[in-house]
């Protein structure tokens, strides 16, 4: 029996979202129906859907950040029951075969995983739609569990922004004692602030920008450093056991490498594209320094993150919206004007519109 949805699309590259009826899927053995009470805002979903990347998929409905409601499951679910609330990151499958998927990193699946949207389903060959909408089917493996004590609604953001920062700390085992910087103070950065002074560790914000101290400082950050001050970056050389980079646009890494303390990492998490210039490799060499990626984290490590959250009271910054505002919302966030992400309330979709 396939689903009925309403949900808000883009149907071009040049055109904004608006109201869009679909069906779902039909609902396996293996399925948890999800009623999507919340769903977050990403970069990610703006990069879709004016296909920056050159994958979109249209008519696209973005949004992998779903805290919902079950509905109900299949007769082969066992860890959820109807009225948990759960959420849905950036994934819904994957192969589960390959070296990755054995090792709990479905996200480096090689077979590529199966995306919240704009992915093909690999069991039907039916396009999956995201969270701006009423409801999702998602196999129980790729659901989440959201502790009792935790926000809903700032929880939807540790689902994306959350676990991108959350992979690579414990990647590189960040706990107390260690040093640990992150450049930029937005999305990501606010939640790698806030989860690296919960592990224990000192935490660093670089930004471009004064005035953010006040508010770095409130999230969690012992220490601010002005980039563009060569005096304050210079203070800080031999420093950083892990430089976390949130900047989602191309721009200068070489100045951040002598910062690394020896076989210290800065890993890029923000998608900044082609950097120029050429990465200067002498201080790499001469410290044992590492740059690096990461890319969100798996379904255990997901878990993890939420349980940890919820332990110490973690959630994101958020500022609440209605889906018909969800084309301003964009804007906005582009404009920086957010302290530090959206969060859509999905039953505005009930609104007329």
């Amino acid at each position: 029996m396939t689903i009925n949805v309403l949900g808000y699309a883009s149907t071009s590259a040049r055109t904004p979202l608006v109201p869009y009826n679909f069906v779902r899927r039909n609902p396996r053995v293996d399925d948890v129906v999800i009623e999507i009470l919340y769903c977050g805002i990403c970069h990610t979903d703006l990069h879709y859907i004016q296909n920056d990347w050159g994958r979109s998929i249209y008519p696209l409905v973005p949004g992998h950040e779903i805290i919902g409601r079950v509905i109900s499951v299949g007769s082969d679910v066992g860890r959820f029951k109807p009225k948990d609330i759960v959420g849905v990151g950036c994934m819904i499958d994957s192969c589960q075969n390959c070296s990755s998927c054995n090792q709990g990193l479905e996200q480096y699946c090689k077979e590529v995983p199966t995306f919240t949207y704009n992915s093909i389903d690999r069991r039907d060959k039916t396009p999956t739609f995201g969270g701006y909408s009423e409801k999702i089917i998602v196999n129980e493996k790729f659901v989440l569990l959201i502790p009792k004590d935790l926000d809903p609604k700032g929880a939807a953001p540790l689902l994306c922004a959350g676990i991108t920062t959350w992979s690579p700390l414990r990647h590189w085992k960040i706990g107390k004692g260690s040093n640990v910087g992150v450049i930029g103070l937005g999305g990501l950065g606010h939640m790698a602030l806030k989860l690296t002074k919960a592990l224990g560790a000192e935490v660093t914000l670089f930004t471009r920008s004064p005035g953010k101290e006040q508010n770095a400082h409130k999230l969690g950050a012992d220490n601010v450093v002005i980039s563009t001050n060569i005096k304050q970056m210079d203070s800080v050389n031999n420093k950083f056991d892990l430089i976390i980079d949130t900047v989602p646009y191309t721009h200068e890494l070489n100045s951040y490498i002598p910062l690394l303390s020896v076989n210290g990492t800065l890993v890029l998490v923000g998608f900044p594209g082609n950097l120029e210039p050429t990465l200067n490799t002498t201080p790499l060499i001469m410290g044992r320094r590492s740059v690096a990626g990461s890319d969100i984290g798996g379904i255990a490590e997901t878990q993890e993150l939420l349980d940890f959250c919820g332990k110490h009271g973690i959630t994101a910054d958020i500022e609440m919206v209605k889906i018909k505002d969800v084309n301003e919302a964009y804007k906005r966030m582009l404009e920086s004007d957010v302290k530090y992400r959206f969060v859509i309330d999905m039953s505005s979709l009930k609104d007329k519109v």
